[in-house]
């Protein structure tokens, strides 16, 4: 039987990725580089094991749209609105000044002005798939450097369209055409509106219909309809299919399915993330790079470094501290997979001579490969620049009184709470200090953000709580506590390190996601650490054990006793045996239960007397709060009425006869309004 020769490629693939990436993995490199490094090895270049490159390039690009389909689920429209000043500002200055500047050199060494153009083009864009998929693996996504990056990704994959239709006229064969191009260009622009204002409205009209029917395979189904059907809707207007199952995927994380879709994409994501990094690799030709090595090491360098000069700018000129700016610069200083498109384009119009293509695409694959690498190094990197490139963002001493984002509301204060970070936990844990008088100071890198709870009135301050000068200014050696509600685990350990260091019995507090976190943020000198999943957890099973009548106080107290260990039940892999001597006495122990009488209790207007309570359950009624007041060991004449609450003590087995007697068919634990 003929074997088709796509899956002969899928399996060597597959075959040789396994070990190439079990060997990196081992060498601690990031797996994105191990992939590539196999493309390398099997391609046509090399091995020449491949065969049908066509069909690996086109799973390879269902790969990207998937990763992006992700990378959207876990946007919103509201957040991208929050985004616009990034995507906008930061965005077209980046790809504009990317482009003069490549333009301005190629000049120089003697290019024509079209190819010195065309050349601006194929440097400017970057690799939205790496550096996303290097920042989901390290949770930098919400970080400071992390919104950035997404930022001017997003610009770049707009841009694409503008770039992709000047190709014919940079080429010198539309050149009369240059109105068409610009109404082209506004068409595409209107169209991506239209899309999304259409998908907002009916994608989930659609959703509610197919979650009637209950069947995970039709949501499936639909929701592969709806990526494949909007990043088609986008191509047809010039827009790349990436950048469409993007906005599919921003339009879902609107709805109730998002997470089950997140779980039922994930496999595949991977799968066909890992064809598109080892496609990189089959590009690059081996002997082409070894003929021309110093001329692509040269292209690199000037590649890597005057990108990274150009982004560090950029985001520095939107107001953002040097370490952010440094850090996003090395994150998206290499040329992006959307290049080579552009770069196959351009050589068929005589843009990009052979050499010249060969060449560009060993320096673009080279940097690519080091993408991860320095996504690792960044942080460091970015500490290092802070050190020495020092301004007025970073140091509260050099600030302007006349900025009011800078003004400090910290001033005087003593015995407070430094909150890093003004999102969600942020704003709910300063409304609740506000609420009992207990004074607190706020830190966010969002200038936009820290404007606008200033015009509220917030006691917030701009300003990067990892800078020794920013937590002085915000007399942390007079706080009592730091709260960290920021999503950056770099900058939340370098936080925590230099906190403990200025103020050795502050009380420090980090919410972080992951569970795997919690070990090092212990030993840097956190003294809790909150992490979402493991909050979500004891919300599960304490609901559980409430549905099963266990008292509150017995699961207050294996809430407790998990939280006191440290939360090492749940990081270790073999999970310690709680110390409870009789598990089930623990269980049937005394415990008390509150019970709020509704409308159709059949107790309401009889009196305690005449319900003898005690003798028919065995459980005893220790107070009544009615209508906010308490009345404690109430007489037998005391006469219970409707919204009464009933506080009961007893065991789980005698309060729970207790409840079916007050609220027949209620369950035991809690309120029953």
């Amino acid at each position: 039987m003929h074997t088709p020769p796509l899956f002969a490629d899928l399996l060597i693939i597959l075959l040789v990725s396994v070990p190439v990436a079990f060997a990196c993995l081992q060498l601690r490199l990031p797996l994105l580089v191990g992939l590539m490094l196999t493309g390398i090895l099997i391609g046509p270049y090399a091995l020449g094991l491949i065969k049908d490159l066509e069909a690996i390039e086109i799973l390879s690009e269902i790969g990207v749209m998937l990763l992006l389909f992700t990378i959207g689920l876990e946007f919103s429209l509201r957040r991208l609105r929050e985004m616009k000043r990034l995507v906008l500002i930061g965005g077209g200055l980046q790809v504009a000044l990317t482009v003069a500047a490549t333009a301005i050199v190629a000049v120089i060494f003697g290019r024509p002005l079209n190819q010195a153009v065309f050349f601006g083009f194929l440097v400017a864009l970057s690799s939205t798939a790496i550096v996303l998929k290097s920042y989901a693996e390290r949770n930098e996504t919400d970080a400071p450097h992390g919104r950035a990056g997404v930022g001017i990704l997003l610009f770049q994959d707009i841009s694409i369209v503008l770039m992709m239709l000047m190709v014919p006229v940079l080429g010198g064969r539309d050149a009369a055409n240059v109105g068409a191009i610009v109404f082209k260009l506004g068409g595409s622009l209107l169209a991506l509106a239209g899309i999304v204002l259409a998908a907002w409205f009916f994608v989930p009209i659609i959703l509610t219909q197919i979650g009637k029917l209950r069947s995970p395979e039709v949501l499936i189904l639909t929701v592969v309809l709806l990526f494949l059907g909007i990043s088609f809707v986008t191509s047809q207007f010039g827009l790349s299919l990436a950048l469409g199952a993007f906005i599919a995927g921003m339009v879902l994380s609107e709805s109730d399915y998002n997470h089950q879709v997140t779980a039922d994409i994930l496999p595949f994501r991977d799968v066909f993330n890992s064809i598109f990094f080892v496609s990189i690799g089959l590009l690059l030709s081996v002997g082409a790079l070894l003929e021309n090595l110093s001329t692509v090491l040269l292209w690199v360098v000037f590649l890597t470094v005057g990108k990274a000069l150009i982004v560090w700018s950029v985001i520095q000129l939107l107001g953002v501290p040097q370490r952010v700016a440094a850090t996003t610069a090395l994150g998206l200083a290499q040329i992006g997979e959307f290049s080579f498109v552009l770069a196959k384009a351009g050589k068929s119009v005589n843009l990009l001579p052979d050499t010249d293509y060969q060449t560009f695409l060993a320096a673009s694959i080279i940097s690519m490969i080091a993408t991860p690498l320095m996504i690792s190094a960044a942080p460091g990197f970015g500490d290092f620049a802070q050190k020495i490139f020092r301004d007025k963002r970073d140091d509260p001493a050099l600030m302007d009184e006349s900025e009011d984002i800078h003004l400090t509301s910290s001033g005087g204060l003593n015995n407070h709470v430094i909150i890093v970070g003004y999102g969600l936990n942020g704003r709910n844990l300063a409304r609740v200090l506000r609420a009992v008088l207990v004074p607190y100071t706020i830190l966010d890198l969002n200038a936009e953000t820290v404007r606008q709870a200033k015009e509220k009135g917030e006691k917030i301050n701009y300003g990067d709580a990892t800078r020794r000068e920013v937590l002085h200014h915000a007399h942390i050696a007079d706080a009592s506590a730091l709260v960290l509600a920021m999503s950056d685990p770099q900058s939340a350990r370098r936080t925590v390190r230099q906190a403990r260091e200025m103020n050795e019995k502050i009380y420090i507090v980090v919410r972080t996601r992951y569970i795997s976190e919690i070990t090092e943020l212990l030993e840097l000198g956190a003294d809790e650490v909150i992490p979402e999943e493991f909050e979500t957890s004891i919300e599960i099973f304490s609901r559980v054990l409430q549905k099963y009548g266990v008292a509150r106080q017995v699961i207050e107290g294996q809430i407790e006793e998990i939280r006191r260990q440290g939360y090492e039940m749940l990081r270790s892999p073999s999970l310690a045996q709680l110390k409870i001597p009789n598990l089930n006495a623990a269980l049937h122990a005394a415990a008390t239960e509150t019970i709020k009488l509704s409308a159709d209790s059949p107790v309401i207007g009889k009196n305690l007397g005449e319900l003898n309570l005690r003798g028919q359950t065995g459980a005893t009624l220790i107070a009544v709060v009615r209508r906010g007041e308490t009345k404690v060991n109430p007489g037998a004449n005391y006469k219970l009425l409707e919204d009464d609450i009933l506080i009961l003590l007893g065991t789980s087995e005698k309060i729970e006869r207790a409840e079916q007697l007050l609220q027949p068919g209620a369950s035991v634990g809690g309120f029953n309004a």
